[in-house]
C-alpha cells in the first residue's frame, strides 16, 4: 500500500512544480509582451506645420490710460460775484464764447474817478500848453528869462504825462472790466461746472472744465524690436472685451451712433520716441483714438483689444502649441514620430496664431493637443490641422 500512495504523492508534487514552472513563464512572457506593446505604442495627437501665416497682430491691454491734449479750466481773471451762467454741463461751446459773468462793483466807481482824472488831466495839458505856447513867444523877443521858459515846458511835459497816466489807469480798469465775462479756453465740451450763480469767486478761481474728447491718446513702452515693424501713420482697430466703456466719469452725453461696449474705434499711431532711426532698446509708441461719437472720455479702462489692420506674413503656430504661460516651448515631430520639447521664442499674435522668431522652422510639425501628460521621447502619430481648424 505504501508504495502505490508515494507515488502519488510524487506525481502531486511533480503536477505542482510543473505548473508553477508553467506560470512563472507565462508571467514572464506576458512582461516581455507588455512591455514590448508599450514600447511600440503610439499616442494619437493633433499637431500643425510651421508656416507663414498672413496675421494682424493684435495685443490684449488690460489696463489702457486715455488721456486729451484739449483740456483747460475756464478760470475766473478778477475777484467778482457770478451774475450769470450762460452754459450748461455737457454744452458745445467755442474758444472765447462767454461761459460766467461776474460783478465787481468796484470797477465801474473806478472807471468812473478814472474818467473824471483824465478830464483834470486834460483841463491841467490846455492851461500848461498855452502857458509854455506864451514863454515860447516872449523867449523868442527875449522878453523873459531862460529859466521862466524852461519852467513853463516842465510843466507842459509834465501835464503830457499826467493824461497819458490816467488813460493807461481807464485802459486797465476797461481790461477787468472785459475780464468779469468768462469765457472758454478751447472749443470743446463742458465737463464740470464748479461753480453756480450767486457764488462770490476770487482771481485764479476756475469755474468750468472744458474737453475736447474727438481726439485720445494713450502710450505704452515697447521692445525695439517690435517698434521697427510700426511706423506713424499705422492703422489698428481698438475694442473693448467688457462693458466699462458705458461708465463715465464725466457724464458725457453720448453722441449718435452708440453701439455701447461692441463699439469699435479707429486707432492711429501718432508718434514714436525716439525715432526709429535711433538706436534705442525700449521705445513709446503714442496712439491717436478717433473718437468722434463720443462714447471715450480721458480716463482709464480694462480689458482693450488692439488689433493691427495691416496684414503681415509670419511664420507662426496655432496658440494652442504652446505648452507654458511665457510661450516658450512646444512638442516637435521629430522624423522617427517622437516627441522633442523644443524652447522657442515667440512674437506677436493675433488670437489664433502666435509668431516663432526663434526655434522652429517652416514646416516643422509641432502638437497642438494638450501637453499634460506629454514627455519626451514618446511615440506618435499625428494627425495634422488646417488653418480652419480642421
Amino acid at each position: 500500500m505504501k508504495k502505490p500512495y508515494m507515488i502519488g504523492i510524487m506525481l502531486i508534487i511533480s503536477f505542482a512544480v510543473a505548473m508553477v514552472a508553467y506560470g512563472a513563464w507565462l508571467n514572464k512572457t506576458g512582461e516581455n509582451k507588455i512591455a514590448e506593446r508599450i514600447e511600440n505604442r503610439t499616442i494619437p495627437l493633433q499637431g500643425a506645420k510651421a508656416e507663414y501665416r498672413n496675421m494682424h497682430p493684435q495685443l490684449v491691454l488690460e489696463t489702457l490710460n486715455l488721456y486729451s491734449e484739449d483740456m483747460a479750466d475756464a478760470v475766473a481773471l478778477i475777484d467778482g460775484r457770478i451774475e450769470q451762467v450762460a452754459v450748461k454741463k455737457n454744452s458745445s461751446v467755442r474758444h472765447g464764447q462767454v461761459l460766467f459773468t461776474l460783478v465787481n462793483e468796484e470797477i465801474p466807481l473806478k472807471i468812473q474817478q478814472a474818467e473824471s482824472s483824465i478830464a483834470k488831466a486834460e483841463a491841467q495839458l490846455a492851461n500848461a500848453k498855452n502857458n509854455f505856447a506864451r514863454y515860447t513867444r516872449l523867449r523868442e523877443r527875449d522878453a523873459t528869462s531862460i529859466e521862466k521858459y524852461d519852467e513853463a515846458e516842465a510843466m507842459y511835459l509834465a501835464a503830457e504825462a499826467s493824461l497819458k497816466e490816467a488813460h493807461t489807469v481807464k485802459e486797465q480798469l476797461l481790461v477787468q472790466s472785459a475780464r468779469q465775462d468768462v469765457t472758454a479756453p478751447i472749443d470743446g465740451e463742458v465737463l464740470i461746472l464748479y461753480r453756480q450763480e450767486g457764488a462770490y469767486v476770487t482771481a485764479g478761481t476756475p469755474l468750468a472744465l472744458v474737453g475736447n474728447f474727438s481726439r485720445l491718446f494713450f502710450s505704452m513702452p515697447m521692445e525695439d524690436k517690435y517698434a521697427q515693424r510700426m511706423k506713424v501713420g499705422n492703422i489698428a482697430e481698438l475694442s473693448f472685451r467688457n462693458n466699462q466703456i458705458i461708465r463715465k466719469a464725466y457724464d458725457t452725453e453720448y453722441a449718435a451712433g452708440n453701439e455701447g461696449a461692441s463699439q469699435d474705434f479707429t486707432v492711429k499711431i501718432n508718434e514714436i520716441m525716439p525715432a526709429l532711426n535711433e538706436p534705442a532698446k525700449l521705445r513709446k509708441v503714442v496712439f491717436e483714438i478717433d473718437n468722434r461719437v463720443g462714447l471715450l472720455e480721458q480716463q482709464a479702462y480694462s480689458g482693450a483689444l488692439l488689433k493691427s489692420l495691416t496684414s503681415e506674413k509670419y511664420l507662426s503656430v496655432p496658440l494652442a502649441a504652446m505648452i507654458d504661460a511665457s510661450r516658450s516651448a512646444v512638442f516637435v515631430v521629430k522624423s522617427d514620430n517622437t516627441l522633442e520639447r523644443r524652447e522657442v521664442e515667440s512674437g506677436v499674435d493675433d488670437g489664433s496664431y502666435v509668431e516663432i522668431t526663434h526655434g522652429l522652422k517652416e514646416g516643422e510639425t509641432v502638437i497642438t493637443s494638450a501637453a499634460e501628460g506629454l514627455e519626451a521621447g514618446m511615440k506618435v502619430t499625428v494627425n495634422l490641422i488646417g488653418d480652419d481648424g480642421k
